[in-house]
């Protein structure tokens, strides 16, 4: 299927208190993200932390999720696994609690075949009627969705797209040749934003964004309007930005981002941690160098 969405959507961090889910500080971000023209937010992607979350918590977060968002941005839920089961059980709950589509990370450390990725897609797209997108990052899963097999993926009917952070124009290409005509091809790697969209990609899922939802939503707009030499201005200004968002393991950084610009982000649950001063140093940096007013 094609045309879920269009534009920036935002893979959103989940901020975390000693009591657990920092309700108030999520429904802040939320709004940041709505005034800033996202299209889509994602929650319990990578960039919000799942691995580290409980069902009951992630089930707290989806209905919260819903009912703050409240229609004026499309609602996505990860639900991705290493656990066929647990997927489809998390595809399940995201569906009963109103999201408005899925992001399905491939699994990872198991290490499937790619008979096993068309499997595992399979069944999570007969477990939930709403739209799919397959996420493949396989620099964090082990596991990568070849072109040839997304084309097979796309055949699925609620499949909407897939989020490419490989890292590989060459394969991102061929794979949008491949499914250009059965679902949408989304950039999930800010550093390929602009050349993802310029080859036929829809949108973007975004860690960067987090921070400058305006921007990279503007940067969406630009490419897929055709205005490419503002877009590619835009683009070159970003750029520093998103680089320090990943000069420590994501999320660590964007979530120190974010604290800098005022929002309580907290910090990363265990095993990941606070950001190294060095590095902080040099996200300020580039955020001062942009034109962030920042709290250090």
């Amino acid at each position: 299927m094609k045309g879920f969405f269009k534009g920036s959507a935002t893979a959103l961090i989940t901020p975390f208190n000693e009591n657990g889910i920092n309700f108030d500080a999520l429904g802040a971000l939320i709004e940041h993200q709505i005034a800033g023209g996202t299209s889509a937010i994602v929650f319990l992607g990578t960039t919000g932390e799942p691995s580290t979350m409980t069902f009951e918590e992630e089930h707290i977060l989806m209905q919260y999720a819903v009912k703050k968002v409240a229609g004026r941005a499309k609602v996505i839920f990860g639900c991705g696994s290493n656990n066929t089961g647990d997927a489809v059980m998390t595809a399940k709950a995201a569906e009963r609690f109103g999201g408005d589509g899925l992001l399905a990370v491939t699994p990872y450390y198991n290490k499937c075949t790619q008979n096993g990725l068309v499997a595992y897609y399979k069944a999570i797209c007969e477990a939930a009627s709403i739209p799919v997108i397959a996420y493949n990052v396989p620099g964090r899963t082990g596991v990568e969705i070849q072109p040839a097999t997304m084309a097979k993926i796309a055949e699925i009917p609620n499949i909407a797209g897939i989020k490419d952070a490989g890292g590989n124009m060459a394969k991102t290409m061929e794979t949008l040749r491949l499914v250009r005509d059965k679902c949408d091809v989304y950039s999930g790697e800010d550093a390929l934003n602009l050349p993802i969209l310029a080859c036929g990609g829809v949108g973007v899922i975004s860690v960067l964004s987090n921070v400058v939802p305006a921007d990279v939503a503007k940067l969406c707009d630009l490419v897929l309007n055709g205005k490419m030499e503002a877009a590619i201005a835009l683009n070159d200004k970003l750029l520093p930005v998103a680089n320090a968002c990943f000069v420590e393991v994501n999320p660590i950084p964007v979530k120190e981002a974010m604290n800098l610009i005022g929002f309580d982000a907290g910090v990363p649950r265990a095993p990941l941690t606070k950001i190294e001063d060095a590095n902080r140093e040099k996200l300020i940096a580039a955020m001062q160098a942009y034109g962030l007013e920042v709290q250090a």
